[in-house]
């Protein structure tokens, strides 16, 4: 079974809210998949529902082959979650908390939770009431991990981490990658899953607006140019050339987005003689914040998934 998880015109709506809508997506065993989107755009529902946690108005779910409702118990051995809002009983030390969920597991070995502890730093001898929020998200990902999870699913799991932890956490996602583990991480940043994913969705309000690889995004993204000539130009001279956008001149200075080949800027800007030139490729959080904001036209199609519709 090479599809680890499959949703199928998923719809989700809370009375007049919409929740999802008409979601389809795959994810493929042993890879990293990056679920973006801002707050409030769908990511923890599409997750519950997952897990049987909550149920869609309509559409289907398939998890590990098993139908959540069906199967869920057989289900959740097989999955390491992290909740958005984890929370256990803060009257617990932390290494008991989690030997307490390893048993209700089967058993973890003591030095599996003591080696991720280690790892991110967290202190198993303190009660989690007295744990700050990155240390008790710490407590959440180190029992997420712990059972050698066949699927991995994490929402926003480095909220509330320090840099040098995040940087851990990421690499604990490359390592059971190497594994073979299917990792299913939701976010809001970019930046998080870039390094580790293999494939990216976007979701904007309750829809599935791109799924691809990152650098296959990045192709999408466009050239930031800045011309620097020798004397004043027109800019009639380059409004009419393919592919450039937002175009200013200001004196002897030309800004400009370049969507495709540079060519025809290139050589309009060749009739002239050039003092500086610099092209920089737009940042990939601009390109994600254009999908978020509806800036960027949606997909036609998503590497094998159709698109959601919208309401």
């Amino acid at each position: 079974m090479n599809t680890v998880i499959e949703l199928t015109e998923l719809t989700k709506t809370y009375g007049s809210r919409r929740g999802l809508t008409g979601l389809s997506l795959r994810v493929n065993r042993g890879e990293v998949f990056g679920y973006l989107g801002p707050n409030g755009a769908g990511k923890s529902t599409t997750i519950r529902l997952m897990l049987d946690l909550i149920r869609p108005t309509s559409g289907t779910v398939r998890v590990l082959g098993c139908d959540p409702r069906a199967d869920a118990v057989e289900l959740h051995r097989r999955i390491g979650y992290l909740a958005g809002d984890f929370v256990v009983d803060g009257r617990q030390k932390a290494g008991e908390c989690l030997t307490f969920l390893g048993n209700l597991r089967g058993g973890v070995p003591t030095a599996r939770i003591t080696e991720l502890a280690d790892r991110l730093e967290l202190d198993l001898s303190a009660r989690i009431k007295s744990l700050s929020k990155g240390n008790r998200q710490k407590v959440g990902l180190v029992q997420a991990f712990m059972h050698h999870p066949e699927l991995l699913i994490l929402d926003e799991p480095t909220s509330g981490l320090d840099p040098l932890v995040q940087q851990t956490f990421l690499e604990m996602v490359a390592e059971a990658k190497a594994a073979g583990q299917t990792v299913f991480m939701s976010s809001h940043i970019m930046s998080e899953v870039e390094a580790v994913a293999d494939r990216v969705a976007i979701i904007r309000e309750g829809r599935l607006v791109a799924t691809d690889t990152v650098a296959a995004l990045r192709a999408r993204s466009f050239l930031q140019v800045r011309i620097d000539f020798a004397a004043p130009v027109a800019a009639e001279h380059f409004h009419a050339l393919p592919g450039v956008t937002d175009l200013s001149v200001d004196g002897k200075t030309l800004t400009c987005a370049v969507d495709g080949s540079p060519d025809a800027l290139i050589k309009a800007t060749a009739r002239h003689t050039v003092t500086g030139l610099r092209a920089d490729t737009q940042d990939l959080e601009e390109l994600f914040h254009a999908y978020y904001t509806g800036e960027h036209p949606t997909d036609d199609s998503t590497d094998g998934a159709s698109t959601g519709r919208a309401a």
